[in-house]
């Protein structure tokens, strides 16, 4: 996910508190995490990680297989068990915990920033106001929901009493981020609930009379930040026939300037890409687009005296049966298409098997929220890019997903509603 509730606005973190990373940083924990404790693989096996600015080795984890996964799911559902201290716990200490967690995260938030970025190429600044931010904000949230999850009295026959609890599922596995093939293994066992955020192909409309320099603005971060690896990408850009050619003469300008490098440098915009393999899968799409007839405004190559970093590059000219247009290419590419009504728009906008967000530039608030209405999105933003926060509800339609996490929308995925009915030993007079 990109921008999460942090200090930042389309992307870009407030640099006036601007911590400083920890260059020299040792990695100390590299075992897997059962039961408050440390453990090493069942099998033995580990596997390296690398740092994608310099291709160096950052250390060696332990990789955890099948009886690493059982051994985890039978510490959780042993905390689960009736008499147990998590169970004997009521909901404002556990409400407390998450607190607890969340004040942990302020504490080391300079390291793990420091880890993410290590790890995985995000411009240390990004990690720290955004990605710790989120995070934070996120666990807070979920903190004051904890003694707050309540059921219903539900009027029924006179010589009852019903009512309604909503009691956790259990034990909950998350993985990232292979969903499709997480979906398609629970529907053959045993109707396992899945709850799915998926990637998407998200469309960026912008009309004649938005104002250009926002629109143009939020386009660029909206498909730039994190180096382009967002499911939140607006990596499908429609502009408006009459003001095409002067949005994309100002979103080139915008990509030129885009700072690639070192992600610990301060002024780093963006990073390298997290691995080898998504480096070669966007660089195989950009020629793509160059063979498919798209024209190359900037960009297009990878910056080869260094890591796995690609420049900013920008397509002109792209339609809807273009590689680039189609798949979900999760790199800084940016394909602008031309269009000339809403209503082919929106129809071009949805001719996809994703919907996971979409955004809308206009100053014209009816159009706004017709276009709002008809995309077939899990979140429109309007006149405004990856603006999330953890009180609102997150996922999406089609391919992009099932149910939603964040809000109080998320709890509804993680628990039972149980109805419980009462016959009363005498009638009411």
């Amino acid at each position: 996910m990109a921008a999460l509730n942090g200090a930042v606005e389309n992307g870009q973190p407030d640099r006036k508190m601007v911590p400083r990373p920890l260059r020299s940083l040792e990695v100390k924990y590299t075992k897997i995490f059962i039961n408050n404790e440390w453990h090493e693989s069942t099998s033995g096996k580990k596997f390296p990680t690398y740092n994608p600015s310099t291709l160096e080795k950052i250390c060696d984890i332990e990789e955890g297989d099948k009886p690493d996964v059982d051994n985890a799911v039978e510490a959780a559902k042993a905390a689960f068990q009736r008499g147990s201290p998590w169970r004997q716990m009521d909901a404002l200490s556990r409400g407390r915990l998450l607190h607890k967690l969340a004040d942990l995260l302020e504490r080391d938030r300079v390291i793990l920033a420091t880890l993410e970025t290590m790890d995985t190429g995000k411009p240390f600044l990004q990690a720290y106001f955004i990605d710790l931010e989120g995070c934070i904000k996120t666990l807070r949230y979920y903190a004051g929901w904890a003694d707050k999850i309540q059921g219903r009295t539900i009027p029924v026959d006179e010589n009852f009493v019903c009512f309604t609890r909503h009691e956790p599922m259990g034990v909950c596995g998350a993985i990232t981020p292979v969903g499709k093939l997480i979906k398609e293994a629970a529907s053959k066992s045993n109707l396992k609930r899945v709850t799915l955020e998926l990637g998407g192909k998200n469309p960026c409309i912008v009309c004649a009379d938005a104002d250009l320099d926002l629109a143009v603005e939020c386009a660029h971060q909206g498909v730039f930040f994190n180096q382009g690896q967002c499911c939140t990408a607006a990596s499908r850009v429609f502009v408006e026939e009459q003001i095409y050619p002067e949005f994309v003469k100002r979103s080139v300008e915008y990509a030129k300037k885009r700072l690639v490098g070192d992600p610990f440098d301060a002024r780093t915009e963006q990073g390298p890409q997290i691995d080898q393999k998504q480096f070669d899968k966007i660089l195989e799409l950009i020629e793509s687009g160059k063979k498919e007839g798209a024209k190359l405004e900037c960009g297009g190559l990878a910056i080869e005296d260094r890591g796995l970093f690609i420049k900013p590059t920008v397509f002109s000219e792209v339609t809807d049966n273009m590689r680039i247009a189609k798949e979900e290419i999760f790199g800084p590419v940016q394909p602008i298409m031309k269009f000339k009504s809403i209503e082919e728009v929106i129809k071009r906008a949805n001719s996809t098997e994703y919907g996971l967000t979409a955004a809308v530039f206009t100053k014209n608030l009816d159009r706004a929220l017709t276009l709002a209405s008809a995309l077939q999105s899990g979140t429109v933003w309007i006149n405004c890019y990856n603006a999330l926060y953890a009180q609102a509800p997150f996922g999406g339609f089609k391919m992009s997903g099932n149910g939603r996490e964040l809000g109080e929308y998320a709890l509804a995925e993680y628990t039972e509603v149980k109805t419980v009915t009462i016959k009363l030993s005498q009638k009411s007079p």
